[in-house]
């Protein structure tokens, strides 16, 4: 079908488009599991199957040839045309993920002086050679005694004895960062030296004498927060040696039982790569042998995370079962097709025991008296809930209720969960993902925290999700709790109407999620906020109908959106926002459904190999191989509902 011209007749739908939306349903339904979720593949850049090459090496394990020749063969279709690895899709180099790609397949068996790897050695050296890599590359290089320690901000052991009000304190950092951190302490202490059995090196990445510096790393931080942090930084290093025996002994006992604590069986340590790898370490370095039980579970979450194929193999960061299968039930609801509609009920007998009632996670530093009763976005994280999975899934569940008989089964889960995110709120009425007012943004400035994403502040993707269940549960959009949370929304639009979007790529995500929320909680599509962010979103539409944007939208300064290709997800993104707005009839709107209706394949759905979800912004980016399958039978759906009632209301928060 070609795209819809301007001015195009608006008084009937596309030609076929009930038979794309059985098919993308049809093709929806048979990615299903056995037992009624959906989960599908979640992949980062090239670091973590790097990293996996090397933790197997570090632990001095028999490697297994076959996995690692097809990880090898991803990582090589991975490299770019400049010479090294980027962070998504057709993005520039990143020095850190080149040294790590670089040295994982050094150690896979490819000879340095091949082409690509030659390629790879030339660029990390132009760009100034290993050191000038991340703290987490630094902390790799220096296990493997590539460089020295020294080399690595120092995090002493002994913060986990501190005080919760002091400055500097786990608790004031985001749960990835509190889970990545504690075990990485005990081998900063312990210092230890992968076993390297094949005894692989790569000093041909540092740059010799004589070479110029480095260039400087893009810097988020405060000049002077910065150099505060870096004078701290030198005097730990020299106090190091005359910490108190006995007082480290008690501190790297802390660690343990932190970590013990949270291990989360065959989930891992926050269910994420860098920490269930951290965790493996530490146990090794303490001296338990692979058969100890909490060594050995941590190191089996390892090898869940592996997707393995038959020519390639990579290593998922996490899984995101809960976010898939309350999004696909989302979208299936929406087609009305009985047998939908009773996918997404067996979806929500699926979640339903998953709710998170009896553990008390590190959410409750900051509210002691909060019943748990959040949803985690992996199958297992009991410590770390999160509060948009938690409004998704409770969204699903109320639009099941009134449909089917049964729907009042979910009826204690969608109170408690309410409770739960009621309690979640952040004092500027906003809410983060996994805690509360988790906003100490001078944190962000210590040497370990390179990265800029050491917090969980509030967002707006995150805030309206919770706003958008809010209302939808029937909070009164006159009462202090609504106008407090959507005037968290307005001050946070951006001056050309759009919305930052933490979560997701990037303004894009962000606006439809505010869209969604505002017209939910009764906020007057006539009004000046959302006539912006009508407007932003018309201008930036591609001559195809769709709309793109990249991953280098996140920038340290805002300078808005960077235009992209159009992509299946991020087209839906802005017709559900649109339509949100009570734009169903505009010619733009139906030039995007015909994007949608042209791009999708004969299989039902749509090809999509770019990165349409943030981890951390300009640190670590995802691609969500579901976000293309259900997002665009979302907008497909609900415009065809739209079009064919004789309202132009969405009523659902999301």
């Amino acid at each position: 079908m070609s795209p819809l011209r301007e001015g195009a007749p608006l008084d009937r739908l596309p030609a076929g488009l009930d038979e794309r939306i059985v098919a993308a349903t049809d093709a929806l339904l048979r990615a299903r599991r056995e037992d009624g979720h959906w989960c599908f593949e979640l992949e980062a850049d090239a670091t973590i199957p790097s990293e996996y090459v090397l933790l197997v090496h570090y632990l001095g394990e028999t490697a297994d040839g076959a996995l690692e020749r097809k990880i090898g063969t991803y990582l090589r279709r991975r490299q770019g045309p400049h010479g090294g690895w980027a962070l998504f899709h057709g993005g520039a180099l990143d020095i850190s993920a080149t040294v790590k790609a670089y040295f994982a397949l050094k150690m896979i068996g490819d000879d340095p002086g091949e082409p690509h790897m030659r390629r790879a050695r030339e660029a990390i050296l132009a760009r100034g050679g290993a050191r000038a890599a991340n703290v987490f590359t630094r902390v790799q290089l220096a296990l493997y005694g590539e460089l020295s320690w020294s080399e690595v901000p120092t995090m002493p052991v002994e913060m986990m004895l501190l005080p919760g009000w002091f400055p500097v304190h786990l608790s004031k950092m985001s749960y990835w960062a509190r889970t990545v951190i504690v075990p990485m302490l005990v081998l900063q202490v312990l210092k230890p030296r992968a076993r390297n059995p094949r005894d692989i090196h790569v000093a041909e990445l540092f740059a010799g004498p004589g070479a110029p510096p480095p260039p400087p790393r893009p810097s988020h931080a405060h000049p002077g927060w910065k150099l505060f942090f870096d004078v701290l930084d030198r005097a730990l290093k020299k106090a190091e040696p005359f910490w108190p025996a006995r007082t480290r002994g008690r501190a790297i006992a802390r660690a343990i039982a932190f970590t013990t604590e949270r291990l989360n069986g065959e989930d891992g340590l926050g269910a994420i790569y860098p920490a269930m790898s951290n965790s493996v370490m530490m146990f090794d370095a303490l001296g338990c042998p692979d058969t100890h039980p909490d060594r050995a579970t941590a190191r089996r979450s390892i090898e869940k995370l592996l997707v393995v194929k038959d020519d390639e193999a990579y290593c998922q960061p996490c899984v995101s079962p809960v976010w898939d299968t309350a999004l696909a039930a989302h979208a299936l609801l929406e087609t009305g097709d009985p047998r939908a509609e009773d996918a997404a009920a067996a979806a929500a007998d699926w979640l339903r025991p998953r709710q998170i009632l009896d553990i008390v996670g590190d959410w409750a530093e900051r509210r002691p008296g909060l019943r748990p009763g959040g949803w985690a976005f992996q199958y297992g994280n009991g410590h770390y809930p999160d509060t948009d999975d938690t409004a998704a899934v409770v969204m699903m569940m109320d639009r099941l209720r009134g449909r089917r008989p049964e729907g009042g089964l979910n009826d204690e889960a969608i109170a408690r969960a309410h409770e739960w995110i009621e309690g979640m709120r952040s004092r500027n009425a906003g809410w983060g993902a996994f805690d509360i007012d988790n906003d100490y943004q001078y944190l962000n400035n210590i040497p370990f925290a390179d990265h800029g994403a050491l917090l969980d502040p509030p967002t707006v993707d995150v805030s309206a999700r919770c706003v958008g269940m809010l209302a939808q549960l029937g909070e009164p959009k006159d009462g202090t709790r609504m106008r407090e949370a959507v005037g968290y929304l307005l001050k946070e639009q951006e001056p050309d109407g759009s919305w930052f979007g933490r979560w997701g790529v990037n303004y894009v995500y962000g606006t439809w999620s505010a869209l969604c929320a505002l017209n939910a909680a009764g906020v007057d599509g006539g009004d000046g906020p959302v006539r912006r962010a009508v407007g932003w979103l018309l201008s930036i539409q591609n001559p195809d109908g769709g709309w793109g944007e990249d991953c280098d939208s996140y920038k340290l300064d805002y300078r808005g959106y960077e235009p992209a290709a159009s992509r299946p997800s991020q087209t839906a993104w802005a017709l559900l926002g649109l339509m949100a707005a009570g734009e169903a009839d505009h010619p733009a709107v139906a030039r995007g459904i015909a994007y949608l209706s042209a791009s999708q394949e004969e299989d039902g759905l749509w090809p999509e190999e770019d990165y349409t979800g943030g981890g951390f912004p300009r640190v670590f980016y995802l691609r969500y191989h579901g976000y293309a399958k259900y997002f665009p039978l979302w907008a497909m759906a609900r415009y065809r509902n739209l079009k064919r009632s004789n309202s132009r209301e969405v009523v659902w928060g999301l």
